[in-house]
Parts: C-alpha cells; structure tokens; sequence
C-alpha cells in the first residue's frame, strides 16, 4: 500500500504525471485542480495517494492535500462512480464547491463533469446528502457553537453537522463557523455559513 509519494515530477501530463522518487517513476492519476498545484517538472511534490486495482493492475490516484482525497473517498462509495467519474468531477469542483453542489441538491453543477449525467448527479445527491445529514450533534456541543440571535440557531447547528460529517474536528468546525457568522451576522442561511466556513479551511491549506 502506497500512501504517499515524495518526489521530483518527471513528467506532467494531461491526467497524470510521473514522479521520480529515488530513481523509480511513480504514474499517478490526480485531477487537473491537483496538477494545477504541482508546479513544474524538476520541482519536489509531495503527493497523498490510493492504490486501486484497474484490470488487474495497480493504479495510484494523487491528491494535493487530504481534503481532495476524503471527497475522492467519498464520492467512491457511489453506485457508478468510480475512480475516473470521481477525479472527473474533483477536475471541475473544489471540495468545497462539490459540499455546497451536494448539501444544495444542485445537480447542474456536478453535471459539468465528463461522464456525469443527471441521474448520476442526482444520485451522487442523494446518497452522499443522506450521510451529511444522518450527523447529529452531541451533548455540550451547543457550548462550542457561536451565539446567535432569532433563528440563527437552527442554521448553525445544521452547517456544524455538515462539517463534521466532512471529517472536520468539532473546535475546528465551531471555530470556522464563529468566523463565518462575524462575517454574515444572525441572518445567515445554512449554505452560506457553510461556504464561509470551508472558505476558511480552504486558505488554511492552500497557505500553508
């Protein structure tokens, strides 16, 4: 099992490149939004991978961080998706643009995806909605979430569920959504919390 790549890109390709680490080329497959973080050839990557079997044979998939890989994962417990249809899709969202597409059953936009149409999309939808909306909150959490006034409440709650069922820490979610709401104010609708929040995690990694 291969985890991860450390190496130097030998080759940059359209869907896959090749990294030599140690004298040995690594073909890996990633989207176009991880090879568009890879830099050059001759420069060092650092890539997380899965190794899946295809015909018989091995194929790595790449990753530029852990969250691209998680909605790989994710989206790979679809019915129909597999590893092409999934970095397909991961080539034309963000992460967090495909939590939004998923949490807002908006089909249109994981249909810009090569080989994905609206009953795949749909399906995509409605499986992976279910498990972000099948998290509950636990005792004391409501101490961690920030204060809000009116029906504020409510929104926070279900944008906190959402975050943890992507595989955020309870005090990271708590404190990308106190983030959000300074931003937003009381009023703010569970999406937009949402899509501040990840906003922030999102210029967490891609800084660092």
């Amino acid at each position: 099992m291969i985890a991860k790549l450390k190496g130097i890109v030998d080759t940059i390709a359209l869907d896959h490149l090749l990294i030599d680490v140690n004298g040995i080329c690594y073909q890996v497959s990633t989207s176009t939004k991880t090879l568009a973080h890879i830099g050059a050839v001759g420069d060092r990557v650092v890539l997380y991978t899965e190794m899946l079997l295809r015909n018989e044979l091995p194929q790595l998939i790449g990753f530029y961080n852990t969250v691209e890989q998680d909605c790989f994962r994710l989206l790979t417990t679809v019915q129909g998706v597999g590893a092409r249809v999934a970095l397909a899709i991961l080539s034309v969202l963000t992460p967090d643009e495909l939590t939004l597409a998923i949490y807002n059953q908006d089909k249109a936009q994981i249909t810009r995806a090569d080989g994905v149409g609206p009953k795949l999309a749909l399906r995509i939808i409605s499986e992976l909605k279910d498990k972000v909306s099948s998290v509950s909150l636990g005792g004391g959490i409501t101490q961690e979430l920030p204060a809000t006034q009116g029906g504020g409440s409510s929104q926070v709650s279900d944008a906190f569920a959402a975050l943890e069922s992507l595989g955020y820490r309870r005090h990271e979610a708590a404190a990308a959504i106190q983030q959000a709401m300074q931003k937003l104010g009381s009023d703010a609708s569970t999406a937009d919390i949402i899509r501040i929040a990840l906003s922030t995690f999102s210029n967490r990694i891609y800084s660092s």
